[in-house]
């Protein structure tokens, strides 16, 4: 029954990948005028659903399905609108209109909700221009730090700056706080950007909780030497230390049962004939259990010591992000394991290695999410993909759960008709 939503869903997913401040690949960040070229076309199909749409003071688009009810509780779907740069079509941006899909069939059949539902498209969750994820949700959460004011993009431009620029004021910004409102829950549906959904030939999963990630800025510091006059034995090589370091941290990953992964390499000597005398490494340590992840980060520091004494170099370690897990609501996720099930659908749970709005909104209120597959986990990339199908399938889920929910309040959606 939702041949044409779904059409129209992943044709809107193609016309804001036009928006992009790039004309080689699709680039939306934080403030841009592609920023609000995005919020402006989304809010106008919002409008077409019978929704009552604004922008808060954080750049964060909004439209509500307003119920009949007084004084209606609200139920919040959506995900975010701004991209990584050379990104795909569906990361975050499925989320926003894939549930929108949904509104408009209810407003087309003149079905009414025992609770406004509200639409969100969140401003900058991928934190690509000034290097802090989650700003707009956070804002909307409530947990919006001032110190965020003063942060730097590349040209120097800070966020209150782009923020005026913008057409919104720094000053308001804690006006975009939903704390105080009366709400039933947040529901994130995003594509899984892994592959264990494609591995269980499944077209959606309901998610567990996202993992707790700490990331370090480690240097190692050894002596430069000239490559044909050093003897190995006197060396104290920092690419090779490092070398050393990056698989004793893989073991140890193994070993915990966690995820850990150095993705920057940087030789400060950088030379074909110069044993290297610095390097800095990135350290990413995630895991859904914190206290998992902070035995794994001892041990690790422990084995990168042991390896620096060995070869006489010197290690210096810098925290430069910290999040904790986050678990979905139980209630939530038994109702989207229920909502698969009266689909058909294997009801099956996975976790987020991946940070996500719903992250910011746990601090407000419930949450919960639903990953849909995309083709062989890629995202962040131009090949990233989803099929017709498996949305098809995520709106029915999305539906049943919203049915559920509103039986809960003496009326279910396809009786209000």
């Amino acid at each position: 029954m939702f041949t044409s939503y779904v059409q129209t869903v992943l044709k809107r997913c193609d016309e804001l990948a036009l928006i992009s401040q790039s004309p080689e690949y699709i680039d939306r960040r934080y403030l841009t005028n592609e920023h609000k070229l995005a919020n402006q076309l989304v809010a106008s199909w919002m409008e077409q659903a019978n929704m009552q749409t604004w922008q808060d003071e954080a750049g964060n688009q909004w439209g509500c399905y307003k119920s009949p009810c007084p004084d209606a509780e609200t139920l919040i779907v959506g995900s975010h609108l701004d991209t990584v740069p050379n990104s795909g079509k569906y990361d975050g941006i499925l989320g926003v209109l894939l549930p929108l899909g949904l509104v408009q069939w209810f407003a087309d059949n003149s079905i009414t909700l025992p609770f406004n539902l509200e639409i969100v498209g969140f401003a900058d969750e991928e934190g690509t221009r000034f290097g802090t994820t989650l700003l707009g949700s956070r804002a909307v959460a409530g947990t919006w730090q001032d110190r965020w004011a003063s942060l730097l993009d590349k040209d120097g431009l800070t966020v209150a700056t782009a923020l005026r620029d913008f057409g919104l004021n720094i000053n308001n910004i804690h006006n975009a706080s939903r704390a105080q409102s009366n709400l039933l829950g947040f529901v994130e549906v995003h594509i899984e950007q892994g592959p264990v959904l494609e591995s269980q030939n499944l077209p959606v999963g309901i998610v567990s909780g996202i993992a707790g990630a700490k990331r370090y800025k480690i240097e190692i510091e050894g002596h430069a030497g000239h490559a044909g006059t050093v003897p190995m034995a006197l060396r104290q090589d920092a690419i090779a230390g490092a070398a050393e370091m990056i698989l004793a941290i893989e073991q140890a990953a193994i070993e915990h049962e966690v995820v850990a992964t150095v993705g920057q390499i940087q030789s400060l000597t950088n030379a074909v004939n110069v044993i290297s005398g610095k390097v800095d490494i990135s350290l990413d340590v995630r895991s859904l259990d914190n206290s998992k992840r902070d035995l794994c980060i001892e041990q690790i520091k422990q084995k990168v010591e042991y390896i620096a004494q060995i070869r006489g170099l010197t290690v210096t370690e810098h925290l430069t992000h910290e999040a904790d897990a986050t678990l979905c609501h139980p209630d939530i996720m038994s109702q989207l394991e229920s909502a698969c099930a009266m689909n058909r659908i294997k009801p099956f749970v996975l976790s987020s290695g991946a940070g996500h709005d719903a992250m910011a909104m746990a601090e407000l209120c419930p949450t919960g999410m639903l990953f849909v597959r995309c083709a062989k986990g890629i995202s962040h990339n131009p090949a990233e993909s989803v099929n017709f199908e498996d949305v098809n399938d995520t709106l029915l889920v999305l539906k049943s759960y919203v049915d559920q929910l509103a039986k809960q309040y003496g009326e279910s959606s396809e009786l209000v008709a």
